[in-house]
């Protein structure tokens, strides 16, 4: 899951002097601090700056909906067939999709 769209970061290096910014993998920016000859990672605590100022991306509000459909589905069929499995198999795939909303610190 994308939980950073690349103009946020770009912005972000561009406000900040760093330049030549590229993504090693998803959610993994790099890019050349001021006056240096080495990439370095964007710093985590940037990221989570970036983060709280701009919310989710649409990735991530497409899975919160499809978790949010699912649990609803799930509670009217659990109603209607008198049978508990509906809410079970829900609860995993949230759990699921909480799990992947984590953002994870290297």
């Amino acid at each position: 899951m994308k939980h950073f769209h690349d103009v946020w970061i770009q912005e972000w290096c561009d406000n900040n002097g760093w330049s030549d910014l590229f993504r090693e993998r998803y959610n993994h920016y790099w890019a050349f601090p001021p006056n240096a000859v080495m990439p370095e990672p964007i710093p985590q605590k940037a990221l989570r700056i970036i983060k709280a100022e701009k919310g989710l991306t649409k990735d991530e509000q497409r899975w919160l909906a499809g978790a949010a459909i699912v649990s609803v589905t799930a509670a009217i069929l659990a109603y209607f067939l008198v049978n508990p499995m509906p809410i079970v198999l829900a609860f995993a795939f949230d759990a699921i999709t909480v799990a992947q909303l984590e953002i994870e610190d290297i």
